[in-house]
């Protein structure tokens, strides 16, 4: 009986500050239905979440948004994002991460080099979700 409750995986849990502008996101909803305890704030950056136990945040951007924009807009974003943030990553979604999307990882990866700032680079939902969750655990 004691053998198998240490094999039982224990479930995760904690609260998340989401920008009040990703309510109807799909991120939000699956952190959400992971049990976790989720609360909206218009007080952080635009696209952040922030696991408030760890301290990591994470800023979600589109790739084909920062296309759309201005090289100086998304940057500024960014910037502002990691000088509040010690512990930040910039997760990057893209359906498919082709020479476009790398070229503007690189482009990132060179303003920012030698900041705190770390790129994640994801495809959908479920597997930024994975990678916050698996990263704010630590």
């Amino acid at each position: 009986m004691a053998e198998s409750a240490g094999n039982e995986k224990t479930k995760w849990t904690t609260t998340i500050i989401i920008s009040s502008t990703l309510k109807s996101c799909e991120v939000a909803t699956a952190l959400e239905n992971r049990s976790h305890k989720v609360r909206y704030s218009d007080s952080v950056e635009n696209g952040s979440i922030i696991f408030s136990r760890t301290g990591v945040a994470f800023l979600l951007m589109d790739a084909k948004e920062c296309f759309m924009s201005t090289e100086e807009i998304f940057l500024a974003k960014i910037e502002k994002f990691i000088n509040m943030h010690q512990n930040s990553f910039l997760v990057l979604s893209a359906a498919l991460h082709g020479p476009e999307e790398w070229k503007l990882m690189f482009k990132i990866q060179q303003r920012f080099l030698g900041s705190n700032l770390r790129i994640l680079p994801v495809h959908n939902t479920v597997n930024a979700i994975n990678l916050m969750c698996t990263i704010a655990k630590r």
